[in-house]
Parts: C-alpha cells; sequence; structure tokens
C-alpha cells in the first residue's frame, strides 16, 4: 500500500461530561465559565462567582440523571470509541492518521489532546467538531478554546459542520429506521426529533443553529421518505432566559392532548449518547410519557461509533482535507492511495 509521507493528526472535540458524580459541580462550573456561554456586560468580574452560583445548583438537580445511567458520563467512552474507529477507517485508507479527543469542559481538556498531538509529531492537523450543526456556544466555543491554546506552524484544516453530508445523513436514517422496526406498525409512529436548546439571545445575535437543525430534520424526512407525522423540539434549558421552544416536555403533553399513543423520539444535535439522551429521554421523558398515557416509547440511539457514520466521519476529513468523495471511494476500492493535494482552510 502506497502511503501518504506526512501525519495528520485528527482532533475530535465534544463538550465533555462528569465521568463521576464528584466531577459534576466542576464540569458545571468549567461550562458556565465560558464567555461562548456566558457573556454580559462587566462579565469578566461577574462570571466565575456566577458561575460558581449556578453550577452548585444545578449539581443537586441533575445529580439523579448522572446516577440513573452509571453515575457518570459515558461521552468519553463513546467518543474515544469513536477516535480508534476513525483512526482504523483511514488508517485503512492509507493515511497515516493519529486521532485525539479535546474535551471543552472536563478531562481530556483541549490542552491534553495538543500535547499528545505534539508527542505524536503530526505533520498536519484537522480539526473535528462532533457536532453535526454550528453554534457559536459548541463548536465556537471548542475552536475559539483550540485557538487561544495551539501554536504551531502545521496546516490546520477545520470541520465546521456537517448536518447536510449525505454519510452522515445515511448513518442517521439507519439509526431511525431501527428504532421505527420496533413498533409493531412502524409509519404510524410519531417522530419527535429533539436538539439541545439554546437561549434566544444567541439565535438573535445570528447563531445558524436553529435554522441548521431544522434544515437536518427536513433532509432525514425526505431521505428517509418516511410518512409518519414528526415535530420538533428542544431540550435542556437553564436558568430563567427565553431558550428554543418548544420543550420535549411540552411536546409529550402536546402529543397526550392529540391522542397520539406511539412515539419515537430522535436526538438530532448530538452523535453519541450521553446524560441529555440516556438520562432525559430514555429515563425522565420515558416516565412522563407512561404517566400521559403514551403506551408506546422509544429513543433512537446515538451513533456512537456505528460503521456507517465511522465512513461518514472518513469522508468529512478528507473532504476537509480537499479530497473528493470520488477519491475516497477509489481508495476504498483500491486499497490504497497518493498524497492528496491539501487546501488549508481559513
Amino acid at each position: 500500500m502506497a502511503k501518504t509521507t506526512r501525519r495528520v493528526g485528527i482532533v475530535l472535540f465534544q463538550l465533555g461530561g462528569p465521568d463521576t458524580l464528584e466531577a459534576i459541580e466542576p464540569f458545571l462550573y468549567n461550562l458556565f465559565c465560558d464567555p461562548d456561554i456566558i457573556d454580559f456586560p462587566f462579565a469578566r468580574i461577574g462570571r466565575k462567582p456566577l458561575a460558581k452560583l449556578i453550577s452548585t445548583t444545578r449539581a443537586r438537580k441533575v445529580q439523579h440523571h448522572y446516577a440513573t445511567i452509571g453515575w457518570g458520563s459515558p461521552i468519553r467512552r463513546f467518543t474515544e470509541q469513536q477516535a480508534r474507529a476513525l483512526e482504523a477507517e483511514l488508517t485503512n485508507a492509507g493515511l497515516d492518521a493519529r486521532c485525539f479527543v479535546a474535551m471543552r469542559y472536563w478531562h481530556p481538556f483541549t490542552g491534553e489532546a495538543i500535547e499528545q498531538l505534539r508527542a505524536a509529531a503530526c505533520d498536519e492537523v484537522v480539526l473535528l467538531p462532533l457536532y453535526p450543526q454550528y453554534s457559536s456556544t459548541t463548536t465556537g466555543s471548542s475552536l475559539n478554546e483550540w485557538r487561544r491554546l495551539f501554536r504551531a506552524d502545521a496546516p490546520v484544516y477545520q470541520v465546521d459542520h456537517f448536518y447536510q453530508h449525505p454519510a452522515y445523513l445515511d448513518a442517521m436514517v439507519e439509526k431511525i429506521e431501527e428504532t421505527l422496526g420496533r413498533f409493531s406498525v412502524p409509519e404510524r409512529a410519531e417522530i419527535v426529533f429533539s436538539a439541545h436548546s439554546v437561549p434566544m439571545s444567541v439565535i438573535e445575535k445570528g447563531d445558524p443553529y436553529q435554522r441548521q437543525i431544522e434544515e437536518t430534520v427536513r433532509l432525514l424526512m425526505e431521505r428517509g421518505g418516511w410518512r409518519n407525522r414528526h415535530r420538533l423540539c428542544y431540550q435542556s434549558k437553564v436558568g430563567a432566559s427565553k431558550w428554543l421552544q418548544p420543550s420535549l416536555h411540552q411536546s409529550l403533553h402536546q402529543l397526550a392532548a392529540e391522542r397520539v399513543r406511539e412515539v419515537c423520539v430522535v436526538p438530532v444535535a448530538f452523535v453519541s449518547d450521553h446524560v441529555e439522551t440516556l438520562g432525559e429521554i430514555d429515563h425522565e421523558a420515558r416516565a412522563e410519557a407512561r404517566q400521559l398515557g403514551i403506551t408506546h416509547f422509544e429513543m433512537s440511539s446515538g451513533l456512537n461509533d456505528s460503521p456507517k457514520f465511522i465512513r461518514a466521519l472518513g469522508r468529512i476529513v478528507m473532504e476537509a482535507m480537499g479530497m473528493t468523495v470520488q477519491s475516497y471511494a477509489a481508495i476504498h476500492r483500491a486499497g490504497c492511495m497518493t498524497s492528496p493535494a491539501l487546501v488549508a482552510a481559513d
């Protein structure tokens, strides 16, 4: 196999999650200290005291979520599985690749990933935020932290979003099909797409997240060809300010009022299972749905390290480096590759 002579480091970004109950409060403190999350006049003075207050209060409220899913978040484990699988995918395609995980608010932090990247002597870098849709609160925050810490002359290629990518959509369709297959009459279930909410103040500043979420839902329904009724809602609101609506809670009550008895919830802004899916949806929302008279409730599992999703990430990485879809397909057919022409991102 003819391989490239240069080593490529791929950095997989995620928000991260507390791996123990004791880590919940410091995780939340890190999150609410983020200027991309909490920003207001004189924030430099007030942000840390406010973050301490919110994290202390919030930690008590969400502790039961983590207790129900094994006393900690599995997001690190799933993201590291994705990294290993993607590295194998790219290596099998002939690329000298190394994958690293950079969490925004808990270990392994971005600085830890940078140390590993340097130790691996990578010549080029691909930044791969694992948020399908762009938001300043997720992709933007992760990349801002990267720019604050990373200093090197290596070419850097960047993925801003991938919600429109056909291979990603195919991986999502596969998961939704599996979930609908658990209903006795699949087309009778109402599909409820649930995305992490963000403050309306973020959207009003021009953040494209809401538009991209809505577009993701449209593309999935179109690609899946389902005739099911469907709707979009948001989850995980924090604080008293106005966030994107309707909430998952409100949507379940509306479904019950409409006498819908079969519901298929699809987490549409996440690529791995964590507390928002396993705790909020599969545990809390499931129990609420049962109380409301919804007799069949299913949740589509996260993409995690599904082979179809890992192949999608492989294509996304290659395209970020300037390779075409046809080139990547040819690599897999031939089992070899030549050095691609690389075009650095802005």
